[in-house]
């Protein structure tokens, strides 16, 4: 299975945002989107997702069984988590459960979802306005997780959760790969470096796959650095 990006377009006004992407994208790796802040990424996520129209460009998954819309298949973490705060974490999961139960193909009982994300059991059954912004982002991605889409997107899912907690989600990840397209934006190098299959850079509005050869070497760390410069 593949995400295939051809030759995708954005402007706002007068700036190019995305400048005629083209990239495949396979199953079973996590790829790190690097970029500065303003490079884009959010940008091609939204695109991805059919959040904002695109100006030109296609793009698609393509299977043993021929290709399909990307937006059917696919599961976007924000940055800044969305969640119902008038639901307990317990009710939520249960409405999501409810709502999308044709799509969910290994149904669990829903204290093994919270156990999956390590969520407290003091926690389920309090109302999501008295999460932390940690605790919202933990539910958002457990829903995605449930949904288990071909393609994941994740827009800095990792920068509110403590240490410990990170670390668990990036284990968590590295657990559902085989399964599923991920591609995970950050700014920072050294995170993309140890959750990361492939690294993958948006400058100047188009898409760069680093050679993975060279992932552990000094000279990578270098040629980001300056290529980022440049933006």
């Amino acid at each position: 299975m593949k995400l295939i990006i051809k030759d995708l377009k954005k402007s706002f006004e007068k700036k190019e945002v995305l400048n005629g992407i083209n990239f495949e994208f396979e199953k079973g790796k996590i790829y790190g989107l690097l970029g500065r802040n303003g490079a884009g990424k959010t940008t091609l996520f939204n695109c991805i997702n059919e959040d904002i129209p695109i100006d030109a460009g296609d793009f698609y998954i393509e299977d043993e069984n021929g290709s399909k819309p990307a937006p059917e298949y696919i599961g976007y973490v924000l940055s800044t988590p969305n969640v119902p705060e008038f639901l307990t974490g317990r009710e939520f999961l249960k409405f999501f459960i409810e709502i999308n139960e044709h799509k969910i193909k290994d149904k669990k009982d829903i204290d093994l979802y919270f156990d999956l994300m390590k969520i407290n059991e003091s926690d389920r059954d309090k109302l999501m306005k008295d999460y932390s912004h940690g605790m919202k982002n933990k539910m958002q991605m457990l829903v995605n997780i449930i949904a288990s889409p071909d393609v994941l997107l994740l827009d800095e899912p990792l920068t509110s959760f403590d240490v410990v907690v990170a670390e668990e989600m990036k284990q968590m990840l590295k657990s559902i790969k085989d399964n599923h397209i991920i591609i995970f934006s950050t700014h920072i190098m050294e995170l993309a470096l140890d959750l990361c299959d492939e690294i993958v850079i948006l400058n100047k509005g188009i898409l760069e796959q680093i050679d993975k050869n060279y992932l552990d070497s000094d000279s990578f760390k270098n040629k980001i650095i300056e290529t980022l410069k440049e933006e």
